[in-house]
């Protein structure tokens, strides 16, 4: 599972679908290319986006429902967490050079 986070997170046109769907979960695929056309100039056709999608959700990031005709996206941040729980900060800051003041004669 983590090889498919890493990735799906590796992209960038990836990570924008991810910030999109953070401002707004729920979006369709159609209002997903929109955003990115106009907010960040990207001129991706439908059928790439679907597949960023795809990749995005075979790592679980996104999750999709349908509502009659139309398809939603929606940001699953859970896989995020594990990774963050795989590799969790030390409860102490360690140290691995001198602080400004012990360098400063």
């Amino acid at each position: 599972m983590a090889d498919d986070l890493f990735k799906a997170l590796a992209d960038s046109t990836r990570r924008t679908i991810l910030d999109e769907l953070t401002e707004r979960s729920g979006q369709t695929l159609f209002e997903i290319c929109a955003r990115l056309s106009m907010k960040h100039g990207l001129g991706l056709s439908r059928q790439a986006v679907s597949q960023h999608l795809a990749v995005l959700e075979s790592a679980g990031l996104v999750g999709t429902r349908r509502e009659g005709r139309y398809k939603y996206h929606d940001l699953d941040t859970a896989p995020l967490r594990q990774i963050t729980e795989r590799w969790p900060l030390p409860t102490t800051p360690s140290r691995t050079g001198p602080t400004s003041e012990e360098s400063t004669p």
